[in-house]
């Protein structure tokens, strides 16, 4: 798991931590249990040195780092966390650039709430992680978007409570059913149709999954009605907000990828259908992403003459 973002300016003394100003405000306030602190206190962490110059580079394609960043996640020993130290840049830029890349991969952050802490999550999280044959490209990435989604939902509402949690985890467990080794979604004829059974689907499985684990029936029935619609915004605030949640992770960590995978007309249908589940209020977070360049192109294009908001505030 990632617990420190490390800086190893001149002036930043070995007892000091980087104040808390500009962009670093945000990222801290995105991400609360990331400490920032000194290169010096690297101690008990397994370290993974990141350029931001390569990360800013014109032209970049973040699906470039995943498996460096991913890969020093899973060679950490028992016990000690990762800590990313970011070089090349100015500080103010260095927290603009951490933002981005911790945004990437906060599913290797693991941040919880009151409602997903203690043994009934980590049997949840166990019997999830599970379900997934990592040896198959497709389920790696769909193992990896659950977990992104889930975060997304927790830097969303970080009082959120434990069906929307579960239901961000397992709302596209049908896929592991479908799709493990190949993707038929841009062969439907009715994309809405396909997507609309694929919720209904990995509604079932995900409530049948939790019966193992003790989730009362309560909140399985709230989750299986969470995926079951988690294709189609409504009112209901919890439903909103796990669309919000996986649209957001479709762009921060899917989009690279996809757009590798399918054709680039499909690329271009998916990226207007996922841009649609997406609050207008939420956008300005599209511009605290980094997108490889097709993907912007594309964005930009299903934006039309809508300029993306830097800012939360200029969404508002």
């Amino acid at each position: 798991m990632i617990r420190q973002l490390l800086l190893s300016e001149p002036d930043l003394r070995a007892d000091a931590t980087p104040a808390l100003s500009g962009a670093f405000v945000l990222l801290a306030e995105e991400f609360p249990t990331i400490a920032v602190e000194p290169l010096a206190q690297a101690a008990h962490a397994h370290v993974l040195q990141l350029d931001a110059s390569q990360w800013r580079a014109p032209g970049f394609d973040p699906f470039e780092w995943d498996e460096h960043v991913f890969g020093a996640a899973a060679g950490c020993p028992e016990g000690n966390g990762l800590a990313l130290h970011l070089t090349g840049s100015p500080r103010e830029a260095l927290a603009a650039t951490a933002l981005e890349i911790l945004t990437r991969y906060q599913g290797l952050v693991g941040r919880r709430n009151a409602d997903s802490e203690g043994p009934l999550f980590d049997a949840i999280l166990a019997r999830h992680l599970a379900l997934h044959d990592l040896r198959k490209p497709l389920v790696v990435a769909d193992y990896r978007h659950a977990l992104d989604t889930w975060q997304w939902v927790l830097r969303l509402a970080p009082r959120a409570d434990l069906a929307l949690q579960i239901a961000a985890l397992f709302h596209d467990v049908e896929r592991l059913l479908s799709e493990p080794d190949a993707r038929v979604e841009h062969h439907a004829r009715d994309y809405q149709a396909f997507k609309d059974a694929h919720a209904a689907r990995g509604a079932d499985v995900a409530c049948s999954l939790l019966s193992d684990v003790g989730v009362d029936d309560s909140t399985r029935e709230r989750v299986r009605w969470l995926i079951g619609r988690h294709e189609r915004p409504e009112a209901d605030v919890c439903l909103t907000l796990l669309n919000d949640a996986d649209a957001l992770s479709f762009f921060s960590l899917n989009a690279s990828g996809f757009a590798r995978y399918f054709p680039l007309e499909h690329t271009r249908r998916k990226v207007v259908y996922t841009l649609g589940r997406l609050r207008p209020n939420q956008r300005w977070r599209l511009a605290r992403v980094r997108l490889a360049p097709q993907v912007r192109r594309l964005l930009e294009e299903a934006i039309g003459a809508v300029t993306l908001p830097t800012t939360q505030q200029e969404s508002a």
